[in-house]
């Protein structure tokens, strides 16, 4: 796709194309760089080729587009997660969100990849198969939106759903070269099926190529839907138009020490350090500053939520006959753990969220955006940080004996538990603030790295500054386009 996705309905208005002729060239590019990315888990060409017989007159009108296999429910279609334990899980009805992008036209006509239950920074899943990036297949193109952001830097749309609950949209945008929004808590329904995801740390949005795309996709699904649990303002701007006005001069206090104290790769460090010089250049003040947050607290808290979110998705699917075996060694384990959780130092936990959301809010009242590196490590090689043959020999033997969680309750499992949670993170330490405290945060591709691999930064705004985010991203991308900067096999006809 050579246009943005304003650009393709703007053509097809103008009968320049048709929404079909745009499938086909979407369809004929997925198959193409399928074999490499697998960025696709499910085709849906009988559905979409369906509601090009019903298209309406929305913004978005005839332009192809992909939903993330999570939470955003297709009816008559399994969401399946990427586990085979869920592969029978039909949907009844279309998610909220998913009803919002076809009231708005998107031609919606495949699912795409993701690790198992959406659980990892990579995407792996023994049920679909590995994700691979677009700009080295030897490497991870992220997760767990990681099939979306393959499938927009392979050239087959230039806009995908995502959902972001610890990073999941903001670090694959980051390790393809794209852009990606994290909404405000509550800013998007996460209805009919759920009333929050994860707590409320979990929402939906979109990875793309151009800002304005992610602008006029976050007009559709912005707004509370009956039924959920809380009533969010309307945000009171046109994302569509903010993006057409530069932002004020702004205050930036800017960090790059991972908040769990590992290491941080050089090449991050140089990608912040060279988006300070294009802020500063554009009239924006910058300083070093950090938020007063107990950095290993909140990774602590994030990783009970993850748990005990796991351990309840896996009694769920088991009450409607999904086997144990079924799951992948990691979710089994990370469910048994999950499990072992009391519904006190669950709770212990969550209301540690107000501490860390006061802590950023004070930050905000400084400075009016966060800056870090989106990721401490260019996109990793696949198996890269994965458990050692001798780590799963042992999980999945003490799993299988059901030791796994009596040890776990006794606290003989603590510094393997540590170790999980050190590895799981020490590629992703900056990502997991903006989902407990509810915050926005973006990931705008600035940087590639000599290996010539991508590395976004990322910038975390107050609640419900959306539109600030959005300006500011539009006027870096005015500054340093990146919409043509794509993979150069992608480019080959």
């Amino acid at each position: 796709m050579q246009r943005d996705t304003v650009a393709l309905a703007e053509a097809i208005a103008r009968g320049e194309t048709t929404a079909a002729e745009l499938l086909q060239l979407a369809l004929k590019q997925s198959e193409r760089t399928q074999p490499t990315t697998n960025a696709m888990s499910t085709l849906m060409e009988r559905e979409a080729r369906a509601q090009l017989a019903r298209l309406g007159a929305g913004p978005f009108t005839g332009v192809p587009f992909l939903i993330k296999d999570c939470a955003q429910d297709y009816a008559g279609l399994p969401t399946a997660y990427g586990s085979k334990a869920l592969a029978g899980n039909v949907a009844a009805e279309h998610a909220h969100v998913v009803r919002r992008y076809l009231e708005a036209g998107l031609v919606i006509f495949g699912k795409t990849n993701l690790p198992e239950l959406a659980l990892k920074g990579v995407s792996d899943s023994r049920a679909f198969g590995r994700v691979s990036n677009p700009w080295n297949a030897a490497h991870t193109p992220g997760g767990s939106s990681g099939g979306a952001a393959a499938a927009v830097a392979a050239g087959v749309v230039p806009m995908a759903a995502g959902n972001d609950g610890g990073g999941s949209i903001r670090i694959p945008a980051a390790c393809c070269g794209l852009f990606g929004l994290k909404p405000s808590r509550g800013l998007v329904s996460s209805g009919p099926g759920f009333g929050e995801y994860w707590f409320g740390a979990s929402c939906e949005g979109v990875i793309s190529r151009s800002v304005r795309d992610t602008a006029l996709a976050l007009d559709i699904i912005a707004g509370a839907e009956p039924g959920d649990p809380f009533l969010v303002d309307e945000p009171g701007v046109v994302f569509a138009n903010a993006v057409k006005r530069d932002p004020p001069r702004l205050r930036i206090g800017v960090t790059t020490a991972s908040p769990i104290g590992t290491e941080v790769h050089a090449e991050a460090k140089l990608a912040v350090e060279n988006a300070v010089k294009l802020l500063q250049g554009l009239g924006h003040e910058v300083e070093e500053a950090a938020p007063d947050i107990d950095g290993a607290a909140l990774a602590t808290s994030f990783l009970h939520i993850y748990f005990g979110q796991v351990a309840a998705l896996v009694t769920e699917a088991r009450a409607k006959g999904a086997k144990r075996e079924e799951f992948e060694l990691l979710t089994r384990v990370l469910a048994t753990l999950g499990g072992a959780i009391s519904a006190g130092a669950l709770t212990t936990q969550l209301l540690k969220w107000n501490g860390f959301a006061r802590a950023l809010a004070r930050f905000h009242a400084r400075y009016d955006l966060l800056l870090t590196p989106t990721l401490a490590h260019p996109p990793i090689r696949h198996g890269q940080g994965d458990p050692t043959t001798a780590e799963q020999t042992l999980l999945d033997m003490l799993d299988r004996a059901g030791l796994l969680g009596l040890l776990a309750r006794w606290g003989l499992l603590d510094g393997m538990i540590e170790k999980i949670a050190r590895d799981s993170l020490q590629y992703v330490p900056f990502t997991q603030a903006a989902n407990l405290t509810g915050t926005p945060a973006m990931s705008v591709p600035l940087h590639w790295t000599a290996d010539g691999l991508p590395l976004g930064v990322q910038f975390v705004g107050r609640l419900g500054d959306e539109a600030r985010l959005l300006q500011l991203a539009r006027q870096l991308e005015q500054a340093q386009p990146w919409f043509d900067r794509l993979p150069e096999w992608v480019t080959q006809s």
